[in-house]
């Protein structure tokens, strides 16, 4: 049967507390207080059970959850002890003992409430509560051995009884008030541990994932606070450094936001770099992307987008640097001019950009090594008072060299067009192309594709790099682009640039540029001076001729080089030529330089001659290194040996032996005309050999030297040594055009020639060639092969008259 008690009420503010518990309680609340001071000071009306009325004074605790008042079912507790928190302030210990079902109010001693209660006998003992009790003992451990509670895991571990193993769940601070009153009013002991087990296995999933967050957020937190102290400590080093070198800039500015915005960019330039700085400001910093975003936007701001310099207008003080520069050159030079006269008319006329471009100029210097292409870029930047920027582009293959990688690749950079107006710093450089006819092309694409645009002026002021992904204008860049040769070039982007060929220089100019430039460069690095050493032009002049075998000056420039550094040799050994001051001139070259290296066919004797027996001639070609004369050879063979028709060497290409063949044949079709005995070559094998050997050759210019080369040797007719020619023959005798003019009659000039054989369709092509050289030249224009070979070769009187006597 039920006790009945009387007992003052302690409200307890939305806590609950089961049996069992022992819990510390404040009395600074008068309503708190009071119900304690009543339990005290009263004999009482009732005990509960197991509680000695002389030992422990009572009273009822009553949970007051929210506004709802006082809860129905309150827990009988024992004041265990009254004194002081560790705080100062008073203070009492309870305990626990049994649930109480609260009934009518009553009256009692002192200020508290006064209630009757009944005591709840606890039901559902048995086996069942014993097994929910293990397990609910072993999820408790669980918990507190997460929590790293493991003086409080010994003291649950010693429990055995279901119902206090069930009523511990009220020190779970993972329950809530309500689960907890939940536990207090529920009555059945195998009830509360199923709740208690469902609410801590719950609990324990949340904490299994809490954990794995915790361990998750953990090592980010470390790896970001290990980051973070090594930046701290990279700019502590750079401060470090900057204050010990005396630079007091600091650290690179990182406020990426605030430069864009202060940065003078386009509008579409800017909006795509604030869309990189707000990815750049949501990217964690240990990402790797934060290292791209960053280098792109320093890219895009080291870019000079709105930075031009002034052209110099002063057309007269522009060519004076060109001439100063450089010795001849004439026609990039005027084209310059041209360029800058017509920029200067365009700002006097107030014409800016038209249709989004402005007036750029795209260029080919086409000619041999060393004329002075890649040097000429340098003085046309200085003539226009421009920055200069030179981009090698000898053996590129990669299409990405022109337009930059994607961001998508790892190490991804800009082109290197970028990169060259990122260098130069301004949007309207001279960007020299060098040796764009020596690019290449492989799996990864073929650059002289991506430079179609590049130098298209109609599409070149919206360029896109792959890697900048934003328009550059490239309309106001003067883009000079050098080759050697104009074969490798593919079509379409020849047809992009204006031509311009330098086909070297003549012997004068040579002088000139040896004295003026070459030699005051060459004394400077030999540490001389020109009061020490000097070298007379006509020395130079020998150099140039005999010591030397080209189109340019490279070879020239060595030679002077090795004089001087004989000079210093001799001067540093005491010896008597290199008593200071030296001059250098044609009687003690040999000195310094030996003997010469080439010697004119012109200088030699008659008999040492090439073309001193019939069936040799004398023609001109164009090579890589320039023009150059070219010797063909004819002879038959012993009607003996049996030999019949055509053997060419030389390393002969299908062009030039096509040529052979109808050379042939057109002195076989007009041998009677030509007095020719073409009879005899039915029985008698030809061989035509063109000299050197191991060099390659083709073409069709060479047809009319090998005609005159087989009638000379038919005839017995020697040609003459003084005399040069080329052009293409056809099988009717005429002489066809050919290319190259000028430079094969620099070659010829060279070479000591004095009568050069064109054909006549080639006449207008004269007025490119030097009036120096064409003074010294006896050029005749030719439109059939009879006026070749009746200038070219020696009176017949003059020579053996008899093929066969030719032969033997």
């Amino acid at each position: 049967m039920s006790e009945t008690l009387t007992l003052p009420v302690l409200p307890l503010d939305d806590e609950v507390v089961l049996p069992g518990m022992v819990v510390p309680i404040e009395l600074s609340d008068a309503e708190v207080r009071g119900a304690v001071d009543a339990a005290r000071n009263t004999t009482g009306l009732g005990r509960g059970p197991g509680i000695r009325s002389e030992e422990k004074s009572q009273v009822l605790l009553v949970p007051r959850i929210g506004d709802r008042g006082l809860a129905a079912i309150g827990t009988l507790a024992v004041i265990e002890q009254v004194g002081r928190m560790p705080s100062g302030e008073p203070g009492a210990v309870l305990r626990g003992v049994s649930r109480v079902k609260i009934g009518h109010g009553t009256t009692g001693a002192g200020a508290a409430l006064w209630v009757e209660g009944t005591v709840i006998e606890e039901t559902g003992q048995g086996a069942r509560a014993t097994e929910l009790a293990k397990e609910y003992k072993s999820l408790i451990v669980a918990v507190l051995q997460q929590r790293g509670q493991w003086q409080v895991v010994d003291m649950i571990q010693q429990l055995d009884d279901p119902s206090s193993i069930a009523d511990r769940a009220g020190y779970a601070s993972y329950l809530s008030t309500e689960q907890k009153l939940t536990l207090l009013e529920t009555a059945d002991l195998v009830q509360r541990l199923e709740s208690a087990i469902k609410w801590t296995r719950e609990h324990l999933a949340e904490l299994d994932v809490a954990e794995t967050i915790r361990k998750d957020v953990t090592e980010g937190m470390e790896k970001q606070q290990k980051e973070f102290l090594l930046r701290q400590q990279l700019a502590a080093v750079r401060k470090e450094l900057n204050e010990l070198s005396g630079d007091g800039n600091g650290t690179e500015e990182d406020d990426y936001r605030a430069r864009v915005e202060a940065a003078d960019l386009p509008e579409k330039v800017r909006d795509a770099a604030l869309k990189e700085v707000d990815k750049l400001e949501r990217t964690p910093d240990a990402s790797p992307e934060t290292g791209w975003i960053r280098t792109w936007l320093d890219t895009i701001l080291d870019i000079p987008w709105n930075e031009r310099t002034e052209d110099a207008y002063d057309i007269t003080g522009a060519r004076a640097i060109l001439d100063a520069d450089h010795t001849g050159l004439d026609d990039v030079k005027d084209r310059i001019i041209e360029y800058l006269a017509v920029r200067k008319r365009r700002g006097e006329r107030g014409l800016g950009v038209v249709g989004g471009r402005r007036s750029g100029a795209v260029l080919a210097l086409v000619g041999p090594p060393g004329v002075g292409k890649t040097s000429l870029g340098e003085s046309v930047a200085r003539a226009m008072d421009r920055k200069f920027v030179r981009v090698a582009l000898g053996g590129i293959r990669d299409e990405a060299e022109i337009r930059g990688h994607r961001r998508t690749y790892v190490g991804a950079l800009p082109g290197r067009i970028v990169r060259a107006i990122r260098e130069a710093g301004t949007m309207n450089p001279v960007v020299l192309l060098d040796e764009v006819d020596k690019i290449g092309a492989d799996y990864r694409g073929d650059p002289a594709a991506a430079l179609l645009e590049v130098l298209d002026p109609a599409q070149n002021h919206t360029f896109r790099d792959h890697y900048l992904d934003v328009d550059l204008d490239l309309s106001d860049v003067v883009f000079l682009a050098t080759a050697n040769v104009l074969d490798t070039i593919p079509g379409p982007l020849l047809d992009r640039m204006e031509l311009v060929t330098l086909d070297g220089y003549t012997e004068d100019e040579k002088v000139a540029i040896g004295r003026d430039h070459l030699l005051p460069r060459q004394l400077d690095k030999a540490g001389m001076s020109a009061e020490e050493v000097s070298v007379d032009d006509d020395a130079l002049r020998l150099i140039a001729a005999e010591y030397t075998h080209e189109a340019g000056v490279r070879s020239l420039e060595r030679a002077i080089s090795r004089v001087l550094r004989k000079v210093a040799a001799a001067e540093a050994l005491g010896s008597d030529t290199g008593t200071l001051p030296v001059t250098v001139g044609v009687a003690n070259l040999r000195d310094y330089l030996g003997r010469p290296r080439f010697t004119p066919e012109t200088r030699l004797t008659s008999s040492d001659r090439r073309t001193a027996v019939p069936g040799v001639a004398t023609g001109l070609a164009v090579t890589g290194a320039g023009g150059d004369v070219l010797y063909i050879e004819a002879s038959l063979a012993d009607p003996e040996t049996g030999t019949t028709g055509v053997t060419l060497t030389g390393q002969l290409g299908d062009v030039m032996k096509e040529s052979a063949q109808i050379a042939l044949s057109y002195l076989r079709s007009h041998g009677a005309e030509l007095e020719l005995p073409v009879t005899d070559l039915k029985d008698r094998g030809v061989h035509v050999h063109v000299p050197a050997g191991a060099v390659p050759k083709d073409g069709p210019s060479a047809g009319v030297t090998m005609t005159t080369a087989l009638a000379s040797l038919l005839s017995g007719r020697p040609v003459r040594s003084d005399v040069a020619m080329t052009g293409e023959v056809s099988l009717t005798g005429r002489v066809l055009p050919i290319g190259g003019v000028k430079q094969k009659l620099l070659a010829a000039h060279r070479a000591g020639i004095t009568t050069v054989l064109i054909p006549q369709r080639n006449e207008p092509d004269l007025d490119d060639v030097p009036a120096e050289v064409l003074e010294k030249l006896s050029v005749h224009p030719m439109s059939d092969v009879r006026e070749v070979l009746a200038l070219a070769l020696e009176p017949a009187s003059a020579g053996v008259t008899s093929a066969t006597t030719a032969a033997a």
